[in-house]
């Protein structure tokens, strides 16, 4: 992550860029998928108003990425993380990962939860690398999802 970067809560202006940014990140898995992925399909407004989205921005405050998560039970739930086209390469993604983790083992929870879609074939690589494990595959609301957990001892 550049120097200039810093992570903070959305705030309703943020909305515009965070759709942007959305739409840009997960469009090119329409085809593969059969349909706009569920990040496309978010209600980032309620979410920002929930409280549950984070931003990454640089030191003009432009939005380089942004992570959706919240708690169920005793786990983090990490919903949705991206990264705009200026912001790839940096870290933003990572940084925004490991964001999510220390919210997580702040509030003593015992893991962090995600879902992938199994045509998103990156992800599947990228969350081993940071210390996810596959948990589950199951398909819900007609998308193929691969589960990933990280446990905190």
């Amino acid at each position: 992550m550049t120097q200039y970067a810093k992570i903070r809560s959305a705030v309703a202006s943020d909305e515009a860029q965070i759709r942007i940014c959305a739409e840009h990140a997960y469009t090119q898995y329409i085809a593969a998928i059969g349909r706009k992925p569920a990040p496309m399909l978010a209600d980032f407004a309620a979410q920002i108003a929930a409280g549950q989205v984070h931003v990454c921005v640089d030191e003009h405050d432009d939005l380089q990425g942004f992570i959706v998560f919240f708690v169920v039970g005793q786990h983090m739930f990490l919903e949705n993380v991206a990264v705009s086209t200026k912001g790839q390469g940096k870290g933003i993604g990572k940084a925004l990962v490991q964001f999510c983790e220390t919210q997580a083992q702040q509030l003593r929870l015992h893991s962090v939860l995600l879902y992938t879609n199994a045509k998103m074939t990156a992800n599947l690589a990228i969350y081993p690398r940071l210390g996810y494990v596959e948990i589950d595959r199951r398909l819900e609301e007609g998308f193929d999802r691969v589960y990933f957990e990280k446990r905190f001892s």
